[in-house]
C-alpha cells in the first residue's frame, strides 16, 4: 500500500471513535439568534451518548453546569436567565463542542392558529410596503415551525431562528410582527416570536388526541370537519408534530387566532378551546396568559355559524388568565383575511401590556356582556369595560329580545349610565337578549378606548 494512503487510513481510523462519539445535540428551538425568556428558569435539553459527561456554560453567568445522558440518550438541565439583554452564547462540551451564538434574553411569545395568524405582508396587508421597509429590528427574532403532522408526539421540530429584517419580516406572521414591534417599543427588551400556525386547520388538530377521543361530545363534533386539501383534520396531528416537541420551552404567553374552519361545528368550540388551553399549559408546565382573537364578521359561512363561533370564543373568557381582542370594526365582511393586521397586532400588544406587564394605561377590551336585569318590558344590559360607551354613527342597532316563546324580535336600544336599555314592542315579557347576532353583523357600540363591543347571546345556546 502506498505510504501516503496508509497514513491517511491510520488517521481516519484514529478519528472514527471521536466521530462516533460526537453526539451532543439539542432541539432546533435552541439555536443561533434565539430569544430566551428573561428572569426565568429555563429547561435546556437534548441528546448524547449515555453517560457522556456534558459541561454547559453561558456568557451571562460564571456557573458551570454538568449533566449526562441517561440510558435513553436524553439529558436536561435548568438554566437561570438574567433580566433582558444580550447577545450571549451557550456552550455545550461533551465528546464534541456545540455553541449557540447571538442569544438574546427577553420576552418569548408563541403564535398559533390558522391563516389569519399565518398571514404575512407578502400575502397582502394594508401599508405593506412601508411596514416591510421599516422592519430592521435586531431585537425582534422569528422562529417559524415547518408544517408537519405526526401520529404520536415527536421529539423535535423543523425550523430555525432568524433576525427580523425587511427580508425576513415580509414572510412572517404580520400580526405577530406588529405585536412584537409595539411590545419591544414599550418594554425595550428583545422579543422572540415562535410561529406555529397553519392556514385552514381546525382546532382539533392542535389538541392532544386523547383530549378529543376521551370526550364523546368533542369526538362527535370533530367528525363534522371534512377532509381538506390544504391541511389535516385528524385530532392531535399538528399538536404532535408542531407543539409537543417544544414542550416545556419557556414562553411568556400564547396568541391564538383560529376558528374560521370550526364554523362547521361551533357548538363544541368553547370546550375545544378550553381543552387546548389546559393541555398546553400542562405541557409547557406554566400557567401562561392565553390571548385570542375573535374571528371577524364574514358573509360566506353557514347561517349564524360565524357568530356562534364568536360567542363560543367570548365564553372562553371564564378561563383564568385569558383575554380576547374583537376585530369586527377592522374586518372585511367580504374577505375572510382582513388586511388590517397592524391594528389587530397592536390590540394584542395592548392586552398583553395591560394584563401581563402591568401597564394599565393600555386598553384591554371593548364592552363585554356581563349580565342583564329585566324591568317590566325593558331589559337593562351590563358590560365590563363599559367606560364612555357610545354609538358610532346613527342609532344603536343589532339588539334583539325574545320572550317566553323564544322568538327573537328587533329591539330599540339606548345607552344610559354606561348600561344599555333594550325594549321591543312585540315582546311584552322579555326573557333573553342578544346583540350583533349574525355572520356579518358589525357592532356600532364602542367604549371610550374606541374598541367595539363583542356580540353576545344570553341564552345557553350550546
Amino acid at each position: 500500500m502506498d505510504s501516503k494512503i496508509k497514513t491517511i487510513c491510520i488517521i481516519f481510523c484514529l478519528l472514527i471513535p471521536n466521530i462516533l462519539a460526537a453526539n451532543v445535540s439539542v432541539p432546533a428551538i435552541f439555536g443561533d439568534h434565539m430569544v430566551l425568556q428573561q428572569n426565568a428558569e429555563i429547561k435546556l435539553w437534548g441528546w448524547g451518548k449515555p453517560r457522556e459527561k456534558i459541561i454547559i456554560t453561558t456568557s451571562w453567568s460564571t456557573d458551570t453546569l454538568r449533566t449526562e445522558p441517561n440510558n435513553q440518550a436524553n439529558w436536561s438541565i435548568t438554566l437561570k436567565t438574567p433580566l433582558a439583554g444580550g447577545p450571549y452564547f451557550i456552550r455545550l462540551q461533551g465528546y464534541n463542542t456545540l455553541q449557540i451564538n447571538d442569544v438574546l434574553i427577553g420576552e418569548v411569545w408563541l403564535l398559533a392558529g390558522q391563516s389569519n395568524m399565518e398571514w404575512s405582508a407578502r400575502m397582502g396587508i394594508d401599508n405593506a410596503d412601508e411596514a416591510v421597509k421599516n422592519a430592521t429590528q435586531n431585537q425582534i427574532r422569528f422562529f417559524s415551525v415547518t408544517h408537519r403532522t405526526a401520529d404520536f408526539p415527536n421529539y423535535d421540530i423543523d425550523g430555525s431562528w432568524i433576525v427580523c429584517s425587511p427580508q425576513t419580516m415580509i414572510d412572517f406572521s404580520a400580526l405577530g410582527y406588529f405585536f412584537a414591534q409595539k411590545l419591544n417599543g414599550k418594554l425595550n427588551v428583545p422579543v422572540g416570536l415562535i410561529n406555529t400556525s397553519w392556514g385552514g386547520t381546525p382546532i382539533e388538530v392542535w389538541i392532544p388526541e386523547k383530549g378529543i377521543l376521551s370526550n364523546q361530545r368533542l369526538l362527535e363534533a370533530s367528525k363534522k370537519i371534512t377532509q381538506m386539501a390544504w391541511g389535516p383534520r385528524e385530532p392531535g396531528r399538528a399538536y404532535n408534530a408542531m407543539i409537543a416537541p417544544m414542550m416545556p420551552f419557556k414562553i411568556a404567553g400564547v396568541l391564538w387566532y383560529q376558528g374560521e374552519t370550526n364554523t362547521a361545528n361551533p357548538e363544541a368550540y368553547t370546550e375545544m378551546l378550553q381543552t387546548l388551553i389546559n393541555s398546553w399549559r400542562e405541557g409547557f408546565k406554566t400557567d401562561f396568559p392565553f390571548y385570542f382573537a375573535q374571528i371577524a364578521p364574514y358573509y360566506d359561512y353557514s347561517p349564524n355559524a360565524g357568530v356562534k363561533v364568536r360567542e363560543a370564543q367570548r365564553r372562553v373568557l371564564s378561563v383564568p388568565k385569558t383575554g380576547m381582542i374583537v376585530v369586527s370594526d377592522i374586518g372585511d365582511t367580504s374577505n375572510i383575511h382582513p388586511r388590517k393586521k397592524l391594528e389587530a397586532g397592536y390590540r394584542f400588544a395592548d392586552l398583553a401590556l395591560n394584563q401581563c406587564y402591568g401597564f394599565k394605561e393600555f386598553p384591554v377590551s371593548g364592552p363585554l356582556f356581563s349580565g342583564f336585569n329585566i324591568d317590566g318590558q325593558k331589559v337593562i344590559v351590563d358590560f365590563k369595560y363599559n367606560e364612555g360607551m357610545y354609538v358610532k354613527g346613527g342609532i344603536l342597532n343589532l339588539f334583539e329580545l325574545a320572550g317566553t316563546d323564544g322568538i327573537w324580535y328587533p329591539a330599540k336600544a339606548i345607552i344610559k349610565n354606561n348600561q344599555v336599555i333594550v325594549s321591543a314592542s312585540k315582546v311584552k315579557k322579555p326573557v333573553d337578549v342578544r346583540f350583533a347576532w349574525g355572520n356579518t353583523a358589525t357592532p356600532n357600540l364602542f367604549n371610550s378606548n374606541n374598541l367595539p363591543a363583542s356580540c353576545f347571546n344570553s341564552q345557553k345556546i350550546y
